[in-house]
């Protein structure tokens, strides 16, 4: 299965990460943290509004993961002085295991070396295994646990993980 990445800038795009979101957000993570916490992580991080102000100030640069010209998944990464922050990756449960979280990996390895960037930085929740199995098969380590409180009672319990590109 062919899988390319558009840069997201249009509404439409937009609107496609924000059902994207909504659609893997409430299977992937409502197992993990809850119902509560997922409705108000999407509210607060990944709302229409957010995804618009950061694409329209390059806060964050928001990538469609594309299939047989569907959205199967989206990513976005911050640049910072020395690294390449991995913001969001998700994919929709039925595209996992076709080899495009690998591209998806690939694609971001690629930015960060064009941006001259020695590594990639991301977070991860400790409870999500999975994800981190599959981040650790890619090549990125655990340097680190990070709690941090989010409002409202919920905290992100993650790992900090890092891939030296």
């Amino acid at each position: 299965m062919k899988l390319h990445f558009e840069n997201v800038a249009s509404t439409e795009q937009i609107h496609q990460v924000f059902e994207l979101a909504n659609i893997i957000w409430t299977e992937h993570y409502t197992p993990i943290i809850g119902a509560d916490q997922v409705e108000y992580m999407l509210g607060h991080f990944h709302s229409k509004e957010v995804i618009t102000d950061e694409v329209t100030t390059g806060l964050t640069h928001y990538f469609l993961m594309v299939s047989d010209d569907k959205p199967v998944g989206y990513l976005g990464v911050k640049l910072s002085e020395d690294d390449l922050f991995l913001s969001k990756i998700y994919l929709l449960s039925s595209e996992r295991g076709n080899g495009f979280g690998r591209k998806a990996i690939d694609f971001i390895k690629d930015m960060a070396k064009e941006y001259h960037k020695k590594s990639i930085v991301l977070t991860v929740n400790k409870y999500n295994t999975n994800t981190i199995k599959a981040y650790q098969a890619c090549g990125f380590d655990i340097v680190e646990e990070i709690c941090a409180d989010i409002g409202r009672g919920y905290v992100m319990d993650d790992y900090r993980m890092r891939l030296i590109v």
